[in-house]
């Protein structure tokens, strides 16, 4: 006998995503684009980044020198608290931690245990880009891209 399993597509009735789409699809460019880092490519970096072909970018440097870290965290941080929380869960449904089914209790579970390090949680989650992107598709949303 085969069986066949069907997973929604679409939020139960009355769940909403609780964050603005536009912003968690800011976030999963920003966290993909810190995702890609990689070891040291230009030791001898010069002072102008167009001379150097703009590879420093790319470089994996300590998280306080590291502008894309930097302009995430501060994005996150600068979300309120409800939509840190949902971003949270939106994560997790996205990494299958929780169905969308149980949304609301990836919510709360979010807002139990949320602290002021909500940023970094988020950024040592090593797919967090593709993980908020699963989320949104749950939610029946994208980030327009083709």
């Amino acid at each position: 006998m085969t069986q066949i399993i069907v997973t929604e597509t679409e939020p139960p009735p009355g769940v909403e995503l609780g964050i603005n789409p536009d912003k968690v699809c800011h976030i999963i460019t920003k966290a993909r684009a810190f995702d890609a880092k990689e070891q040291m490519s230009d030791p001898d970096s010069g002072s102008n980044a167009t001379d150097d072909e703009n590879l420093d970018v790319l470089e994996d440097l300590p998280d306080d020198a590291d502008a894309t870290r930097l302009e995430l965290l501060e994005f996150i941080r600068a979300l309120d608290e409800d939509e840190q929380m949902n971003l949270v869960a939106l994560a997790w449904v996205g990494r299958g931690t929780y169905e969308i089914s149980e949304w609301r209790e990836a919510v709360s579970t979010a807002r139990n245990e949320h602290n002021k390090r909500t940023a970094e949680y988020l950024l040592k989650l090593p797919l967090l880009g593709d993980y908020l992107e699963e989320g949104l598709a749950a939610f029946g949303e994208n980030c327009g891209e083709s």
